[in-house]
């Protein structure tokens, strides 16, 4: 594998970008790095914490800076949150410095995956089924402008997703063919 390769992982709360990430870089014999998880070791406290007591556009700047470092300092897989590519300039460099990777979710799919997760706080809403839509109908153009790749995730399981993108990145000549 070439040391150089870094791919990226967008999509809604939710889509398996995690998941999918830490079975994609085993498989690619590469590191797997979530910014959720970076930024959370960073500020000492869960992004839901410091969301509830320093507000979205706070958390996004704090996500803007970690996007920024570890596009530029890592290499392997990386699993983004689900609202990075809200800001232009995290589309852009995950657009121009890595393969980006688009688990694409309906909203119904993501909410049967996460209804029961309460560490989700865009989705700690009376109503998280509207919410997820909502999110979808603004950010699926976003997702879509930032990668090169699109996955529906649909049902299948993670071993075939990760299956799915291999064969997109081999046919993508970012990887040797398998």
């Amino acid at each position: 594998m070439p040391l150089s390769l870094l791919v990226a992982l967008v999509g809604l709360p939710g889509s398996g970008k995690s998941t999918v990430g830490r079975q994609l870089a085993r498989r690619l014999e590469l590191p797997f790095t979530d910014t959720d998880h970076v930024i959370e070791q960073r500020i000492g406290c869960s992004i839901r914490e410091f969301f509830e007591r320093e507000g979205e556009p706070a958390f996004r700047d704090l996500e803007q800076i970690t996007i920024d470092e570890l596009v530029r300092s890592t290499k392997g897989v990386l699993a983004t949150g689900g609202g990075s590519v809200l800001r232009q300039a995290n589309r852009e460099v995950l657009r121009g410095s890595s393969k980006v990777i688009y688990l694409r979710s309906t909203p119904e799919e993501v909410f049967r995956r996460v209804r029961r997760d309460s560490g989700r706080p865009l989705l700690n809403v009376p109503d998280p089924m509207a919410r997820l839509r909502a999110l979808h109908a603004e950010r699926d153009p976003l997702y879509r402008e930032t990668a090169h790749i699109v996955v529906e995730t649909g049902r299948p399981s993670v071993a075939r997703l990760v299956t799915m993108i291999l064969a997109q990145l081999a046919r993508a000549g970012v990887i040797p063919g398998r």
